[in-house]
Order: C-alpha cells, then structure tokens, then sequence
C-alpha cells in the first residue's frame, strides 16, 4: 500500500507516494532536509534549485565514499577467510600426516 508524503522544500511543495512505511519516509525527508541546510551554511548558494542540484551532488558523492568502504571492507574479509581456510587446511594435513 503506498502512503503518501508532502514535501515542502525551498519554497516548493508536493506530494509523493511510495510504498515505503510512514516512519521511513518522514526519517529520509528529516535527512534531505538536513542536507540541504549544510548546503546551505556551507556553500551560502541562496537560489533554492542550485541548492537542491547541489544537494543531490554531495549526496551521491556521500553514497559512492560509503560504497567504497564497503567495498575495502568486503575485500579485506574475504582475504583474511581465504588465509584463515589455508591455515584450517595446512593444519588438516598436519594432523592426517601426524
């Protein structure tokens, strides 16, 4: 079931419906919105569709650095499981050969 969300930002507002729960909707618009004030105290851009091109820029740019480190991270567990199954197997030899 879709609930629906108004949106009013910079001077505009709209309503959206999404299949999401009411709660995470009102969680990601009370993130938007604090997003567009750092763009705001940060950059000092006053024209409501440059801060929300802007917005949407740092945004992304937030999604792809946690991407990234998900990813080192991803990579750093899947070669400390290989080394730990080539110690397991080294060991296995140990003990059938012992």
């Amino acid at each position: 079931m879709a609930n629906e969300l108004c949106l009013d930002i910079l001077g505009t507002s709209f309503t959206i419906a999404a299949d999401e729960d009411e709660t995470y909707l009102q969680k990601v618009l009370t993130q938007y919105r604090a997003a567009v004030e750092n763009t705001q105290s940060i950059s000092g851009i006053n024209e409501p569709l440059n801060i929300a091109i802007l917005t949407g820029f740092l945004l992304c740019d937030e999604i792809n650095k946690i991407k990234q480190q998900q990813e080192g991270v991803s990579v750093e567990i899947e070669e400390r499981t290989l080394n730990l199954i080539e110690k397991l197997e080294q060991a296995l030899k140990v003990c059938e050969n012992g």
